[in-house]
């Protein structure tokens, strides 16, 4: 799997969240590691998802994972709390802004 085509199936299943009622700033930047290498970003702001293939620089929230945990993840067949117990997910920031992300990826499917 290229870096392309992770970034479009992540970003496909991503913008199937429902944000709409966030109305605070929320950016996370997903660095992937080894096969797939490549790093994007997700922003919640004023109600709208964005997914973006480059560095966010101004983020809350730096996840860091292969390609698979992220597959994983984004399927709902791997809690990200089990994930960083696990050593297969690492998570720098602000912790409370991370979870909020597992609060609206879990309403979407």
């Amino acid at each position: 799997m290229t870096y392309a085509d992770l970034f479009s199936t992540v970003k496909g299943q991503f913008l199937e969240a429902d944000v709409s009622n966030i109305k605070e700033h929320l950016a996370y930047q997903f660095n992937i590691i080894g096969d797939a290498e490549g790093i994007f970003y997700i922003e919640v702001k004023d109600g709208k998802l964005y997914v973006e293939p480059y560095e966010y620089f101004d983020r809350d929230v730096i996840f860091t994972c292969k390609a698979d945990t992220l597959l994983k993840l984004a399927n709902k067949k791997l809690d990200p709390v089990m994930a960083v117990t696990l050593q297969k997910l690492k998570v720098e920031g602000n912790i409370d802004k991370a979870l909020k992300m597992q609060e609206f990826l879990a309403e979407n499917k």
